[in-house]
């Protein structure tokens, strides 16, 4: 019988530190039994070698130039499948910060009065611009995520991302809840998946997993309630890496919608 091809794939990077592609490294060990089943084509950090020959891609970063959206449809038109990695990538990330301070201000206090050299826009997903098929969550993605979601990408199967808060998981490691040491924490809305990283050891929770799908707000508000907080106390934390999902329109950027 003759032996399966193996897949091709590539990794693109857009607005982000490429922390998530450095990930993908370091699993280390197991890329051995990866590069089994696949052959990386294209990837900046780890090979010189680019083609736009590929089955699988992977994009990290932010959609943050309206001159990125071709390079993006030509990714989302040369692969098979789409895969969003990382928070930039799923949700805008960190960059979706400047929407609310606005654009405009924003260059100004980075670049000052060489604002106008640069192009940039609203930070938004990836799916902004294209359809993506996967997203592996975080900041920087798991590496349990990555390996789970590469072997069920090449065996032709969903891969199982977890759709439930990270509370489920702080209970699972016995973790004291960060509430009753008088921190904020999204536990109750953020995608769980990454094992209470953060609560375990000692710091907050700021969902860069994104949210679950299917929220229990009014849960999450008794909880706030409970403690003396409101939805505004927490609403700056929200927007660290889920901004994107906010209501509130930021300045100067009416036309942003949530994705």
């Amino acid at each position: 019988m003759a032996e399966k091809p193996k897949l091709k794939v590539s990794f693109h990077d857009f607005t982000s530190c490429e922390g998530c592609q450095l990930q993908f490294l370091n699993c280390e060990d197991e890329l051995l039994d990866i590069l089994g089943h696949v052959e990386i084509v294209q990837f900046r950090e780890a090979i010189d070698d680019k083609s736009d020959e590929y089955d699988i891609a992977f994009i990290e970063g932010a959609f943050t130039r309206e001159s990125d959206r071709a390079r993006l449809e030509h990714i989302r038109k040369c692969a098979k499948v789409v895969i969003a990695f990382g928070a930039c990538a799923c949700t805008g990330g960190l960059n979706v910060l400047k929407n609310y301070r606005g654009v405009k201000e924003a260059m100004r206090t980075v670049y000052g009065d060489q604002a106008d050299w640069y192009e940039t826009s609203v930070a938004l997903p990836v799916e902004a611009a294209i359809k993506v098929d996967y997203k592996i969550h975080g900041c920087p993605v798991p590496k349990q995520e990555i390996l789970e979601v590469v072997k069920s990408v090449v065996a032709g199967r969903t891969p199982r991302i977890p759709d439930y808060p990270v509370c489920v998981e702080c209970k699972l490691k016995e973790n004291a809840c960060l509430f009753h040491k008088g921190q904020y924490c999204l536990g109750p809305i953020a995608r769980a998946g990454c094992g209470a990283w953060c609560p375990s050891y000692g710091g907050r929770c700021y969902a860069c997993r994104g949210l679950i799908s299917d929220p229990n707000n009014n849960a999450a508000k008794d909880v706030l309630e409970e403690f003396g907080l409101t939805v505004e106390d927490i609403m700056q934390e929200f927007r660290l890496f889920n901004g994107v999902y906010d209501v509130a329109q930021p300045p100067d950027n009416a036309h942003v919608k949530s994705c």
